[in-house]
């Protein structure tokens, strides 16, 4: 028992909220049989708007999810959130996947499945509601959900397009949660 503590003890604690989504076992036909391998296909987020997503392969099941791991360390994006939810409802596609993102009332929850949820959970995003559409293998919808949060307007980008000010266009409660929050990641990119 004190064996399997010090091992907990001695890995890092990482800051991030890392899952992994899938592992899928994979063939290569060579001369003498089948040589197998692993791939991984993992999300880290920062519960506060911050996401990736990794997908490698390697030889055994931990050094694949580690590679994957270190992938989606390196390309975090930051995504517009208002509070705890979206700011606009979103279809996010990649190759035959679909994904639709929709924001969700305070206290919904992630009503979401799969890869979708993963990602979702690990960015912070606490109540939305997502549809996967299309096809449903787990990296197209992945990099589909991805798609979907990366191409989100910002309240001020939309407002900007149409010539108008942002008070004109949201309902007030989403732009007030809006503000809060960039006013929060401000505030803390400053500490």
């Amino acid at each position: 028992m004190a064996r399997q503590n010090r091992r907990r003890d001695d890995r890092e604690v990482s800051p991030y909220d890392e899952r992994v989504i899938q592992i899928n076992r994979v063939a290569k036909v060579v001369k003498g049989g089948r040589r197998f391998s692993f791939t991984a296909l993992v999300t880290v987020g920062d519960n506060e708007g911050k996401v990736a997503i990794g997908y490698a392969k390697a030889g055994e099941v931990p050094s694949a999810i580690q590679k994957a791991m270190e992938l989606a360390r390196r390309d975090m994006e930051l995504i517009p959130m208002a509070g705890q939810t979206l700011v606009h409802r979103i279809t996010g596609e990649h190759k035959a996947s679909a994904v639709l993102l929709q924001p969700a009332a305070p206290g919904t929850g992630v009503i979401a499945g799969g890869a979708v949820r993963q990602i979702l959970e690990a960015a912070g995003v606490k109540d939305v509601l997502a549809k996967s559409l299309g096809s449903p293998t787990h990296i197209n919808v992945a990099k589909a959900t991805m798609d979907g949060l990366r191409s989100q307007r910002r309240p001020d980008e939309v407002a900007k397009l149409r010539g108008r000010s942002a008070d004109e266009i949201f309902p007030p409660a989403v732009l007030a949660s809006y503000r809060s929050t960039e006013a929060m990641r401000a505030q803390a990119k400053g500490k």
